[in-house]
Parts: structure tokens; sequence; C-alpha cells
């Protein structure tokens, strides 16, 4: 199969948005399994140096489990717009993938900041780093396909 950049990318794009879709649909069923305490165990000493409050686990697991579907949703919506992109070569769509990624990040960057969570300042920086670049590549090149 002879497939070109373009449609590397866009294959890339759309494996990236497909884990979305699983990590977004597991995340209710192990936001309180055993392989996520040292995790769950770093939010707590984020907020309580001094050990978390009654409650605290359960309200985490529950932001957790609620934040599952909004990844699900979200991803989405990017595998429609990536489809969307990729057939009728319209390289806005490209761009708003890109801004909605760069209004999302710093957001969501200072957030994790502000609590010195830096495992989600890790996972912003990758998800931007495995994104961003074929997104740019791919509103460039439709650009230059569009004004041809």
């Amino acid at each position: 199969m002879n497939m070109t950049l373009r449609g590397w990318l866009i294959r890339w794009l759309l494996l990236v948005s497909i884990a979305h879709v699983l990590v977004g649909a597991v995340l209710p069923w192990m936001a309180t399994a055993p392989v996520l305490d040292a995790y769950h165990a770093s939010i707590e000493a984020a907020f309580w140096a001094n050990g978390a409050p009654a409650g605290a686990r359960d309200l985490q697991t529950w932001w957790i489990s609620l934040f599952g579907p909004t990844v699900q949703l979200m991803a989405l919506w990017m595998i429609a717009l990536i489809h969307l992109a990729d057939r009728l070569r319209q390289p806005q769509v490209w761009l708003w993938l890109m801004i909605g990624l760069v209004v999302w990040a710093p957001q969501d960057i200072i957030v994790s900041l502000r609590a010195a969570c830096w495992a989600h300042v890790w996972v912003d920086i990758a998800a931007l780093a495995v994104m961003l670049p074929p997104l740019f590549w791919l509103w460039r090149h439709d650009r230059g396909t569009v004004t041809a």
C-alpha cells in the first residue's frame, strides 16, 4: 500500500484519538483500582501535607470517573473533525483542532502546576507533542492544496 505522509499523519491522529476514547472509557472503571494508589497519594499530598481527610479519596475517584466520559466525548469529536478535514481537505479544520489544543493546554498546565501535579503537566506536554506537529503539517499541506 502506497501511503503518503498525509495519510500516515491522519492515521496517527486517528490512533491518538482512539486511544483517548479508550482511556475515557476505562477511567470510570479504573478510578478505584489499586494500580492508581500511588497516583491518588501524589494528588492527596499536593493538597494535604498532613494526610488527606476522610472522604478525599472518594471525591477524587468520583472526579476521575466523571472526567472519563468527557475525555471520551472530546476524542469522538476529534475523530469526526479529523475525518472531515481528511475528506474535505479544509485547512481550517486542522487549524481549529490546533487552536483547541493551544487553548486547553496552558490552562490545564497552569492548574496542574498550581497543585504541583507534575504527572498532569507531563501528560499535557506529551499530548501536545504527539498532536500539534502532525496537525500543523496537515494544516500547511492542505492550505497549499487549497491555494494552488
